[in-house]
């Protein structure tokens, strides 16, 4: 199957957008190339979010702040629907290609690279998987390191990723 992935801008980095794989049309063409499929930016991280909650050794996404609010976001009801998915996460969306750029806390005791390392290739490999992009880069800033003793700001109704 032959996809053309297109989307709104361009430049250095992939252009913040929709990407969009378009399919050809036509008699005798394949059945799954004949259409259009539009990819949001909000799809990417979303799925770059749950790939790296899935590595061991990540504590939580978002840098301080972002958790802070995250947190009271979810508190109130209807408000915070979907939204701890993506924090911490932002994703630019290019023609064929994607950045993602994660803040991630990580466990006390874990090696950093092997974490950052894991999150990278689990990302790229449900991104690629999912959308058909090239994942060009994945940057990783580690904000904090959770300590085994330390409660979360939030309290203890905030579920630990993992």
């Amino acid at each position: 199957m032959t996809d053309n992935i297109t989307s709104v801008g361009g430049g250095s980095r992939p252009e913040a957008g929709v990407s969009a794989l378009k399919g050809r049309t036509g008699a005798g063409t394949p059945a799954e190339t004949r259409g259009n499929t539009t990819i949001a930016d909000g799809v990417v991280a979303k799925i770059a979010g749950m790939a790296a909650r899935e590595v061991p050794g990540i504590y939580n996404l978002g840098a301080g702040m972002a958790r802070a609010f995250g947190a009271m976001r979810e508190r109130v009801p209807g408000a915070g629907a979907g939204g701890g998915v993506t924090r911490g996460v932002k994703v630019e969306v290019g023609e064929r290609q994607a950045a993602v750029d994660l803040d991630v806390v990580v466990e006390y005791g874990v090696s950093i690279v092997d974490v950052a390392g894991g999150v990278r290739t689990n990302v790229i490999s449900a991104v690629e998987r999912m959308t058909g992009l090239e994942v060009v880069e994945v940057n990783v800033a580690v904000d904090d390191v959770h300590l085994p003793d330390e409660e979360e700001e939030a309290g203890p109704d905030e579920a630990r990723v993992r």
